[in-house]
């Protein structure tokens, strides 16, 4: 146990070091939102790609493979799919114009690329962001409770209050070159031990092969199509599994690391470390919830009752099954990264909304670097205060929730707002201000709509329910886009 501390001391320590030596980098504004538009792309890759995945990844997805087997792999699929788009596709002209427009946040660039002569667009896409933004970060501050609490037998709320207080340290000292650098180390972190439990826990496999066994603990589990084969209600939620990629194509958490590599041949070559980076790592936390089904499975016994909601617990449990005790400190310090390099960007991101497009934007366009920089430490600080509280509320009223689909809303959410958005904002000249205001709205109002109503539909509302809140969002979010546009553009041509 004192060499699992030591471990998780020293990777603290080396998130604080990081954080200390970006403070000396924060001159101005820009700075401390982008990191001066300096970054190279291995930091760039690796930032998009820790912050991407988050505690889904080491906690979520291993437990989907080990409730739903070979057809986790289609997460995997629409993960790499919706990353190449995004870097091949996407990054480029994204990159071209926030330099145009010398673009620091997302909001910024959406106004000047529709000419905005109104504040509507920057406040609409400001509070959208500061609003999923918390609770995309509640989520990661549960998952950070939750690990602390399976790892070490801490108490939730302890567990989920230093991790809080370990990552607010670093991001408030050095800001986004803070949270970039540390992504790159906690990177490497999750890289390492994704690839080292699976392939250590098949080589330990001496009884049963791996797949005879699970083919006779349930076929399903071998199944691509999922259990029962191809069926309606399988490919409805196997394209809610692939869907989940489309949240890659224009967040913002994401794309405001397009804006801070320091240029167009950066992203040529960031684009292959972030696609091979996404596919080692997707199919490993799949194997990793597969092995653990094998080595935890028991006879009449309910596997949710002893891998948790989701299979959530199967990542530790597997650590403790088959790595070394002095090793367990090194998982946890994994599983931590994931986590932790997903709240520092979203603060980040949603302390911009706040300081840079309501209070210098908006209120106080005299402000000072200076202001605006100590700010937007007290901004980052208060939000994550309110992520902290609303993580601790949800704690007590929902016991039984699963981080794989907490974490799923916040980031759909986040999605369905600002990736149709960005998508049509890149790719169609036709695009209009009213149709992304329109786009973002639908988008946002969506999320919870499909969630909370839709999917209580009778009869209908299990496909839905399968299906998730971010394709159906999505879609809605674009169709809106275009026929606003479309008809403001008519309209504005008559007149």
């Amino acid at each position: 146990m004192t060499s699992n501390y030591i471990i998780l001391f020293i990777y603290f320590l080396v998130l604080f070091l990081i954080g200390y030596y970006a403070s000396k980098k924060i001159k101005n504004i820009k700075d401390y939102y982008v990191g001066g538009k300096k970054l190279g792309f291995w930091v760039v890759a690796f930032s998009t790609r820790a912050t991407g995945e988050s505690a889904w990844l080491l906690l979520g997805l291993t437990g989907m493979g080990a409730i739903a087997g070979v057809s986790a792999f289609w997460v995997v699929v629409g993960e790499v799919i919706g990353v190449s788009v995004a870097w091949l596709l996407m990054a480029k002209k994204f990159k071209r114009l926030t330099d145009k427009y010398n673009s620091i946040t997302i909001p910024d660039y959406l106004v000047s690329r529709f000419k905005s002569k109104t504040h509507t667009l920057r406040k609409l896409a400001a509070s959208a962001l500061s609003i999923f933004v918390v609770i995309y970060v509640s989520a990661q501050i549960d998952a950070t409770g939750t690990a602390f609490e399976t790892f070490l037998g801490w108490n939730y709320y302890a567990g989920a209050i230093v991790g809080f207080l370990i990552v607010l340290t670093y991001i408030f000292t050095g800001g986004f070159v803070a949270v970039a650098w540390s992504d790159l180390f906690q990177g490497l972190l999750m890289l390492f031990g994704l690839v080292l439990l699976p392939t250590i826990a098949w080589m330990l496999i001496s009884e049963q092969p791996l797949f005879e066994k699970l083919g006779s603990i349930d076929p399903g589990l071998m199944n691509i199509w999922g259990s029962g084969g191809l069926t309606t209600m399988n490919i409805v939620t196997l394209v809610g599994f692939m869907m989940i990629g489309l949240g890659f194509m224009g967040s913002p958490q994401l794309f405001v690391r397009f804006m801070s590599i320091k240029s167009e041949n950066e992203i040529n070559k960031g684009r292959w470390v972030a696609i091979i980076f996404t596919i080692i790592t997707d199919c490993a936390a799949v194997m990793v919830g597969i092995l653990g089904r094998y080595y935890f499975d028991q006879d009449g016994v309910d596997i949710e009752s002893i891998l948790g909601n989701g299979g959530q617990n199967v990542l530790s449990m597997l650590v403790s099954e088959v790595m070394p005790p002095i090793l367990i400190g090194l998982f946890i310090a994994i599983v931590l990264s994931a986590i932790m390099s997903t709240i520092d960007s979203l603060l980040v991101v949603a302390s911009s909304a706040i300081t840079r497009d309501f209070y210098q934007q908006i209120l106080h366009p005299e402000a000072s670097e200076k202001k605006l920089t100590s700010l937007s430490r007290k901004v980052t600080f208060i939000l994550a205060i309110l992520a902290l509280a609303i993580s601790i509320t949800i704690s007590i009223i929902s016991p039984d929730r699963t981080i794989f689909w907490f974490v799923i809303f916040g980031w759909s959410g986040i999605a369905a707002t600002f990736c149709p958005v960005i998508i049509l904002s890149l790719f169609w000249k036709g695009y209009t201000e009213k149709g992304a205001i329109a786009s973002m709205i639908t988008g946002f109002l969506c999320v919870p709509i499909f969630k909370f109503g839709v999917s209580k539909i009778p009869d209908i509302g299990i496909y839905f329910d399968k299906l998730d809140v971010l394709l159906p969002s999505f879609v809605l979010a674009i169709i809106v886009g275009v026929v606003v546009s479309k008809v403001t553009k008519k309209a504005h041509v008559r007149s």
